[in-house]
């Protein structure tokens, strides 16, 4: 994987607080980097946000909890001043057709990956309507747009952040928050990791994870950050109400199996 870190432009969002959900580790932690190297003051907003390194502000939230967000918003906004930017990474997996989960299972994934993202919004929008230059970031999938096997649940929750996205960017225009999405293909993620090593075959596997995508191979955790931070830089100020697929070809092309 690339090292986000050492993109060119450091210092050109210097003055924006950006705040991650599910920051401390995997895509949030590339975005967390990317946005520190580029000069913006950084929030991540985790369970467990003990290894977040410093300068960036390590704050624990759990996004399922209204409080616990609002707390971790206003304390946020407390150190830092305010919020520029809001990446609503946070969300949990989850695999099987729609008969696989239970109920319980599908409240619990749609109050993590939906639920989470409308309470995290609501509590920073105070905030971002007060700043300068205002951007959310809404952390999709490809499954929002393409059916893929065994991926009900999941797919159910995504689509609903894409639908979500394009509303949100509808009623906030004109306070000047534009509100985008990135929609990723199959990530080289540790929960990527971890489906693989409870596979019967992880080589097999991660074989047909790459072929899918018709460049080859999983997504770089970089790749995504640098689409992250592209769409909240505040000199895109014509871009709202976008899905940037980062998925290796994966929705638009339709290339034949070799």
């Amino acid at each position: 994987m690339n090292d986000p870190t050492t993109d060119s432009r450091a210092n050109d969002l210097a003055g924006l607080t950006a705040v991650i959900t599910g920051g401390a580790s995997g895509i949030g932690a590339a975005t967390a980097a990317l946005f520190a190297a580029r000069g913006a003051r950084v929030a991540v907003l985790d369970l467990d946000p003990g290894g977040v390194p410093g300068p960036m502000l390590g704050v624990r939230a759990d996004v399922t909890d209204d409080d616990s967000v609002t707390a971790a918003v206003d304390e946020v906004v407390a150190a830092f001043g305010g919020v520029d930017v809001l990446v609503n990474n946070a969300g949990i997996g989850a695999s099987g057709t729609v008969e696989a989960n239970d109920l319980d299972e599908w409240r619990r994934v749609l109050d993590v990956n939906l639920l989470g993202l409308v309470r995290t919004t609501r509590a920073a929008l105070p905030a971002l309507r007060r700043a300068r230059s205002a951007a959310v970031v809404n952390v999709c999938s490809i499954v929002a747009t393409a059916g893929l096997p065994d991926r009900a649940l999941y797919s159910a929750s995504k689509g609903a952040v894409l639908s979500l996205t394009r509303a949100m960017a509808a009623d906030h225009v004109d306070e000047g928050i534009r509100v985008n999405c990135v929609c990723p293909g199959t990530v080289d993620t540790p929960w990527i990791s971890r489906l693989l090593d409870a596979a019967d075959d992880p080589g097999s596997e991660l074989e047909a994870l790459r072929s899918r995508q018709p460049t080859g191979g999983l997504v770089g955790m970089d790749e995504i950050a640098r689409s992250i931070v592209y769409l909240a830089d505040p000199r895109m100020c014509s871009l709202t109400g976008t899905d940037l697929a980062v998925d290796g070809g994966m929705s638009g092309l339709r290339v034949p199996r070799r």
